[in-house]
């Protein structure tokens, strides 16, 4: 009945050709014209994942109460010194505050007036008592720079350091620092290069990497009518960051990550270099048509009908879902790789027929009653191994196997529809020869004579190797996943190396002060955690004595850092004060001759070299010493007026961040140990869920991502043979036939696992697609020999059956290849694991399944055909 109805609609295909043509050229352009206008990929990798699960829920509810977390621009400001980088920082952060049109909030990673003026509160209590003593006993050098900010004060400054030395309270090697970061500053303008002291580096001892990084939290206003939301926002960001002249002014350079940028590079990762894929690989999929089918006629009746095929998948594909996802875009590739199959399959039992026949409308309904049922039965097999992960919890996939399910519907139709009134519209020549491969008939007989051996090494092969599945390796963190050339991952990857950094941490909302106080205590205790924070930890511990120290900094710098700048020194005020200097210096080093005194000879001749160059020079001199300085007195005159803090005093930036207008307290919990290494964080993971199982953050995230993809890949692939044997049964109705059907594809999966375990390759979320690929291409190719051998069939090897699927392997796999060579990782590791499992399917179906099969029970074998 089947057979009939698929005979009878090529029948009437090939009577009314064009009108076929027509509706199918209507229906792809309506396809094309919808899917232009409608087109959409949402590229947050969070959202491949059913929102209904509980670990999802928890994310979802902290997302809505801080968004501002998940849709953030970091903006990464570095400089030479710290000096710089804050200058830098102050001028972006204030350059960005006057476009609310384009950013709702920007904010100062631990800047701004309130830390400017706390920052020394924040300090453990002995380092307060330290620094401050320090600006205390600089009092006289203080007063001289902020009452003569020129080369004379400095040199002055100097001389005080140098009277430490005739005390005896110094020694020389003790100026060895100073005088050589002095020398440095001065011999690089010398050289024209680009200067810069740092006083903050000259106090506090060598600047630290973290002082020369700084960072903005900015709320960008994203257009969520365009493919990349953010980048209106990134690109007013650096060509603020350009208006300013960051570069030149601060020798500073930004950097951009976070949320929007990660989701914005992944997108253009994903086109990169598409076009250029997409040629090449449509050109090399045309040349293997033509290897298969030896005739451009041909080669141009099946490049339509897949061409059609796939404008109008991709149509339904937006109908359905809007939005595309980062995995569910693969559904092009699915859909040339079978619905060059199905084609195929059928071109060549057009030509094996068109031989026999001589006359091309019989020999297409010819062909139709001999592939209607296998390309029925791997259809519906092929569309049940892409729907299996339909009612798991893998949302992502499972709308990539909606849309190729969808996809095997078009092709299996196109391919008793479009492609016989095409093949009739084009006329083909009679085919002249048969389309056997006699060549492999010695192969052929191998397997004939040596099928037990064949059948029990592979059976042995295929059990040796499951002791290697335990060695099978997940990745599911998503950001492993994208493509490290991106300067947003990149960049958000040197950050998360750094402990005190929120990348790969944890969070709870508790839902008050006390509870969260409670959590962050019990959290704390775990030795996974390295520390814990909450709105509270802003509020610094032991303020009276600190404010203490500060007041008496204060009391004993204060005269000093109020007093104006007196008159600035001429030009030749300050030629004599470096000449004076230079003598000091040498005198000083004539006292010794350790590396204190070559420092001091060669500041002295630093210094004399700068007194004898031009005017202009030396204004360049002043700059890069005078201009860090004023900016360093100024903060250290803000750090002196520090007040006591409590939670009502934070400004309400800050706040915001930490509790929401519905009294919500966010917990944060940071990882000990390595925070991008896997294994750490899904310990930490582990150990914060089982005292706090409301827990969210990045590292849970990556666990339950974990977990949910094992379990999402053991229920698809049990359901998908659940289905494809029950589909085998009901065509097949004996259990041997579904038997031989069903064990070489399982033998393809295990093949394909176990060859990932011992080569260290691992599956995530992107390659595991793979998997379902494998079962519906897999069972495709058994079905065919599966019922070509129930019609007596045998010599498989030499026949056109294999030829057909030799060539729709091989043109599958060249889709699947232009994947391997994507920028994009995920995308990359999803081509690979696709060829090999292809590779693997393809071996079992031609060399396991034959020698598996054995002699057909019918008795009037058929030749090869």
């Amino acid at each position: 009945m089947l057979n009939s109805a698929i005979v009878r609609t090529v029948e009437f295909c090939t009577r009314h050709i064009w009108g076929v043509i027509i509706v199918a050229l209507v229906l792809a352009g309506a396809s094309a014209t919808y899917t232009v206008r409608h087109f959409a990929i949402d590229t947050n990798v969070n959202n491949l994942i059913s929102r209904d699960l509980p670990w999802r829920k928890r994310e979802l509810e902290y997302q809505t109460a801080f968004p501002q977390n998940t849709k953030l621009i970091l903006v990464v400001v570095e400089g030479p010194t710290p000096e710089q980088t804050s200058a830098a920082t102050r001028a972006l952060a204030q350059g960005l505050s006057n476009k609310p049109a384009l950013f709702r909030s920007v904010q100062e990673e631990g800047g701004g007036a309130f830390f400017q003026r706390n920052r020394l509160l924040f300090l453990p209590t002995d380092q307060v008592a330290r620094t401050t003593g320090q600006l205390a006993n600089a009092e006289p050098i203080v007063g001289v720079l902020a009452h003569d900010p020129s080369l004379r004060g400095l040199v002055r400054a100097l001389s005080y350091g140098l009277e430490g030395l005739k005390l005896g309270r110094l020694s020389l090697d003790d100026f060895a620092r100073i005088s050589n970061m002095a020398a440095d500053t001065l011999e690089n303008v010398a050289a024209s290069q680009l200067a810069s002291f740092s006083w903050n580096a000259l106090v506090q001892g060598n600047a630290q990497p973290a002082g020369l990084r700084r960072l903005i939290a900015v709320l960008p206003v994203l257009v969520t009518s365009e493919l990349e939301p953010g980048r209106r926002a990134t690109d007013a960001i650096r060509q603020t960051a350009a208006d300013l002249q960051l570069a030149s002014n601060f020798q500073t350079n930004i950097r951009l990550t976070g949320p929007v940028p990660i989701s914005d590079d992944e997108f253009a990762s994903l086109k990169e270099g598409l076009s250029l894929n997409s040629i090449v690989t449509g050109l090399a999929v045309l040349a293997f048509l033509w290897l298969a089918v030896r005739s451009l006629r041909l080669v141009l009746a099946v490049a339509i009908t897949l061409a059609i095929g796939l404008v109008v998948t991709a149509g339904l594909g937006v109908f359905l879902f809007g939005a595309l996802n980062p995995i569910s875009v693969a559904f092009a590739i699915l859909f040339v790789g079978l619905g060059a199959d199905f084609a195929i399959q059928f071109n060549l039992r057009y030509r094996a027929q068109r031989h026999a026949s001589h006359e091309l409308r019989q020999a297409l309904l010819e062909a139709a009653g001999r592939v209607g049922v296998p390309l029925t039965l791997a259809a519906a097999a092929a569309a049940a191994g892409f729907l299996s992960f339909t009612p798991t919890a893998y949302t992502g996939l499972a709308q990539l196997g909606q849309i190729a399910g969808c996809g095997m519907i078009v092709a299996y139709l196109a391919s008793f529809t479009l492609l016989p009134a095409l093949l009739a519209a084009v006329n083909p020549p009679e085919e002249p020869r048969p389309l056997g491969q006699p060549a492999l008939a010695p192969a052929d007989n191998f397997l004939k004579r040596r099928r037990i051996l064949v059948v029990t090494l592979t059976t042995i092969l295929a059990i040796a190797g499951l002791p290697a599945l335990i060695k099978l390796q997940f990745d599911f963190n998503p950001l492993h996943l994208q493509s490290r050339s991106s300067q947003a991952v990149s960049t958000f990857l040197q950050l998360s190396s750094d402990p005190a950094m929120d990348a790969n941490s944890a969070q709870v909302l508790a839902r008050s002060r006390d509870d969260a106080t409670a959590i962050a205590n019990k959290l704390a205790a775990l030795p996974e955690v390295d520390q814990t924070r909450t709105i509270g930890s802003f509020v610094p511990a032991d303020q009276n004595m600190k404010l203490s120290l500060i007041r008496h900094a204060e009391r004993a710098l204060g005269s000093a850092l109020k007093a104006a700048p007196g008159a600035a020194p001429t030009d030749a005020e300050n030629i004599a004060a470096l000449r004076s200097g230079a003598e000091r210096l040498d005198a000083a080093a004539s006292m010794g001759d350790g590396r204190g005194a070559q420092a001091a000879r060669r500041l002295a001749g630093d210094l004399m070299q700068l007194a004898n160059a031009t005017v202009e020079e030396r204004a360049k001199v002043t700059n890069a010493f005078i201009n860090p300085l004023k900016m360093n007195l100024d903060d250290l005159r803000q750090a002196l007026t520090a007040k006591h803090i409590d939670l009502e005093s934070l400004p309400q930036d800050l706040v915001r961040d930490w509790v929401t207008q519905e009294g919500l307290e966010r917990v944060d919990i940071l990882p000990k140990g390595n925070p991008n290494d896997n294994e750490t964080i899904r310990n930490f993971a582990r150990a914060v869920l089982t005292v706090e199982p409301a827990a969210t953050g990045q590292a849970v995230e990556t666990l339950e991502w974990a977990e949910t993809m094992i379990r999402a890949l053991i229920q698809a692939v049990a359901l998908a043979f659940c289905v494809i044997a029950i589909l085998l049964w009901t065509a097949l109705r004996r259990v041997r036939d579904v038997l031989l059907t069903l064990v070489p594809l399982a033998v393809a999966l295990l093949a394909t696992l176990e060859i990932c375990a011992l080569t260290g390759f691992e599956l995530n979320y992107a390659n595991i697609i793979a998997l379902p690929v494998l079962l519906g291409v897999g069972v495709a190719f058994k079905i065919y020999y599966v019922m070509a051998w129930r019609q007596g069939q045998t010599n498989f090897l030499q026949s056109a059956l294999t030829r057909a699927i030799f060539f729709s392997a091989v043109l599958t796999g060249t889709a699947f290849g232009s994947l391997w060579l994507s920028s994009n990782p995920g995308m990359s590791s999803m081509g690979k694991l696709l060829a090999l499992s292809l590779a693997c399917t393809l071996a079992s179906a031609v060399l396991f399944q034959p020698a598996l099969m054995g002699e057909p029970r019918s008795t009037e074998k058929k030749s090869t055909s």
